[in-house]
């Protein structure tokens, strides 16, 4: 099931006790968003080579350091976006980053967001499922705001204490992941965690795992838009749920909630081809992997994908180079 069905139908509340005093604490978890992914008018459902392609876009050697906030926007005034975790932490493993919570194979992964009528503006709260049960379905302690509008040399201008944010060491200035998004726990969970009279490093050490809940999401997101807004946008089919819902209604089940499954652009087989390269009078290179990167010029991204170079046995590359262009704004 996917997770948005999860989330409409769960009705459990999240609710805490305190070892030492046995006082419960409801803080806000997947079912107090029922009604609200329900109501969403667009759910967009990521196929699984349309999540590894985003995520390699967010993370791949030189996408870091490309600012493209101008060229995005959010295309609704709430959405939902979800994405299997198994290609997501594939692709996160390949790029160095260390495994997240184990989330297993089955598991999910998926944000709602809200937006400004323009889109440059918003909020974002991270879900995920580990298991079957209505209890394995989870709501991020931290939601994150986004400004694409902010300016760069103000990001962190009037911060407080209650806001994290994520810069890039390798980027000047922190790169626009720290000028343009803030993270901070959802109202329930920050008046839970200052009545708890925390250490300070207790206090830190809660934040980052919090932290690690949403923000790696966020440029995969980022890259989704980016391609959405593209003049060709991406391939897009309109789930067909009657049959299957008819079939749940007379079972007594809850009707499956209708979503948009989106692909990515172009299939595998265009890129890559398995025949062997023409011999050459030179001594071939050790076969290796080179990371994909990402080029801007003025309204055209230009994206070299992944490939192997070197030896030729495993596999030629037709074309390393995708482009998309944006309209003028």
């Amino acid at each position: 099931m996917r997770l948005v069905d999860r989330i409409a139908q769960s009705r459990t509340p999240f609710i805490v006790a305190c070892n030492a005093t046995g006082t419960k604490t409801r803080l806000s978890g997947a079912s107090d968003y029922a009604a609200s992914v329900a109501a969403c008018p667009i759910r967009y459902v990521l196929s699984d080579e349309l999540t590894r392609l985003c995520t390699a876009l967010a993370y791949s050697k030189g996408a870091q350091n490309l600012d493209c906030t101008d060229l995005l926007h959010v295309p609704a005034e709430r959405l939902w976006v979800e994405w299997a975790h198994a290609p997501w932490q594939d692709e996160l493993d390949r790029y160095g980053f260390p495994p997240g919570d184990q989330l297993g194979k089955c598991g999910r992964r998926g944000a709602l967001l809200n937006a400004s009528r323009d889109g440059r503006r918003g909020c974002v709260r991270m879900f995920w499922c580990v298991g079957d049960s209505e209890l394995d379905v989870f709501a991020s302690a931290m939601q994150a705001t986004f400004d694409f509008d902010a300016p760069e040399d103000g990001g962190n201008s009037g911060m407080n204490d209650n806001v994290v944010r994520v810069t890039d060491d390798q980027v000047q200035g922190g790169g626009s992941l720290g000028t343009c998004f803030s993270f901070a726990f959802e109202k329930t969970w920050a008046d839970y965690y200052n009545c708890c009279q925390l250490s300070a490093d207790a206090r830190h050490q809660i934040e980052r795992h919090s932290l690690s809940t949403i923000a790696l999401d966020i440029p995969v997101l980022l890259a989704f838009f980016l391609l959405l807004n593209t003049r060709t946008g991406l391939p897009q089919q309109r789930s067909q749920l009657g049959r299957l819902n008819r079939s749940r209604g007379r079972m007594g089940k809850a009707p499956l909630l209708d979503h948009i499954e989106v692909l990515a652009p172009f299939p595998a087989a265009e890129i890559f081809s398995r025949h062997d390269s023409p011999p050459s009078g030179r001594r071939r290179p050790r076969l290796h992997h080179v990371r994909g990167h990402l080029v801007r010029r003025s309204n055209e991204l230009f994206w070299r994908a992944p490939h192997l170079r070197g030896h030729a046995g495993a596999g030629v590359l037709k074309t390393r180079t995708v482009t998309w262009a944006f309209s003028q704004s």
